[in-house]
């Protein structure tokens, strides 16, 4: 175990968790291998305690974080907080009020606590969408930690770099008080794309404005793995046979399907699988991001997912022609939603992750439309708690 993983003369890192949601920070920081104890949790989001709680056996603090005060941070002694505000102030299809929207308050109020602590934390770590870094609100980021000591390196990444084929660009911020200092100091205050730095190489560490160009690039997609890994009903033993079923075995099912839908667009196969019906095909065929078990790149996922099909993730195409070469149609390609579980192995959580039975179907897309990616940050997590030599 690296320097510095084990905590403080040993004994665990004391760590904060805001914004906890069903647990991707937590589960990031077990995958990192770091020696911490989550001292206390922080959601204002009952459904993702429940599920947090379902997990990890301890419901996080749910009231507003606004009403945190300097004294109560410094009652937790908390060495190092990890934070996943709310990303809606600073996407792109948002109203991109940054600092003034209100779901912005409580991470500023945060922020704002940090220089009237008496016992600040020796590392912040900062996750959102890709946005953020150009914000107010990070400008106001920015200044508080120069101001209270840290020193910061920043990163856009995504889990296409980790060999996960999921696009899913996310900035991360990770801040370190002095003393304390990150194993490469030229990197200091700089945007990083590359995932290079966090094992051990520092050279290949590229500039952000480069960063689209190699997130598409087909060396990047070769090292992937195919989506088919990540299908909940697929096995190691059926490998050798595509997951793409023929239109003949297939389309008789989907039409039965579409048949005994209700309406609402979400209709069922009898093995529980969610069919996306004709008439959204037909209306929205030409919006949709269409992937197949071989592909090595899906979009991300949303907490619209499921409820709409334009711009909130991949649909996966179920059936293939008997006839090699021949192109078929979006209505015989059998496309279906991907299922919670999928969803939840692109972001890499564990397979012990489980929702609570009440949770609905439409709650678990959304949650975990609003989770993070363990292959991402697990890493990163391991290079903040990671001390030099």
């Amino acid at each position: 175990m690296e320097e510095g993983l084990c905590g403080r003369d040993g004994k665990p890192w004391r760590v904060l968790e805001f914004y906890s949601g069903i647990g991707g920070m937590r589960y990031s920081l077990m995958q990192a291998g770091v020696n911490a104890e989550v001292v206390e949790a922080f959601d204002i989001n009952d459904t993702a305690n429940d599920v947090y709680q379902h997990n990890f056996g301890h419901r996080p603090f749910q009231g507003n974080i606004q009403t945190l005060t300097a004294a109560d941070l410094d009652n937790y002694k908390a060495h190092a907080w990890l934070l996943s505000p709310p990303c809606q102030p600073y996407t792109r299809q948002g109203l991109q009020k940054h600092s003034a929207d209100a779901r912005a308050f409580s991470f500023l109020k945060i922020l704002e606590l940090i220089p009237q602590t008496l016992k600040p934390p020796a590392m912040i770590f900062v996750e959102n969408v890709v946005g953020f870094e150009t914000s107010d609100t990070h400008v106001k980021m920015a200044e508080i930690l120069a101001r209270s000591d840290f020193i910061t390196q920043g990163f856009i990444l995504s889990p296409l770099q980790f060999g996960v084929p999921y696009s899913r660009p996310r900035y991360f911020c990770l801040a370190k008080r002095k003393p304390l200092s990150f194993q490469c100091h030229l990197l200091n205050n700089e945007l990083l794309q590359s995932p290079s730095p966090l094992f051990g190489n520092y050279d290949n560490a590229v500039p952000h404005e480069h960063y689209q160009r190699q997130e598409r690039s087909d060396e990047l997609l070769q090292s992937c793995q195919p989506i088919e890994r990540f299908l909940e009903f697929k096995t190691s033993d059926d490998m050798e046979n595509s997951s793409l079923v023929t239109i003949n075995d297939s389309i008789h099912g989907f039409e039965a399907s579409e048949k005994s839908g209700d309406g609402n667009g979400l209709d069922c196969s009898s093995e529980g699988l969610n069919y996306v019906p004709l008439s959204l095909i037909e209306r929205w065929g030409s919006a949709m991001d269409i992937v197949y078990p071989d592909s090595r790149r899906c979009c991300c996922f949303t907490k619209s997912y499921y409820r709409y099909v334009k711009g909130t993730g991949s649909l996966l195409a179920t059936a293939q022609s008997k006839n090699k070469g021949k192109t078929s149609t979006l209505r015989e390609q059998c496309l279906r939603y991907f299922t919670p579980r999928e969803i939840a192995n692109l972001h890499s959580f564990p397979e012990d992750f489980q929702f609570p039975e009440h949770i609905s179907l439409k709650q678990r897309y959304a949650l975990l439309g609003n989770s993070l990616s363990i292959a991402v940050v697990a890493p990163l997590l391991q290079y903040l708690f990671a001390q030099p030599s």
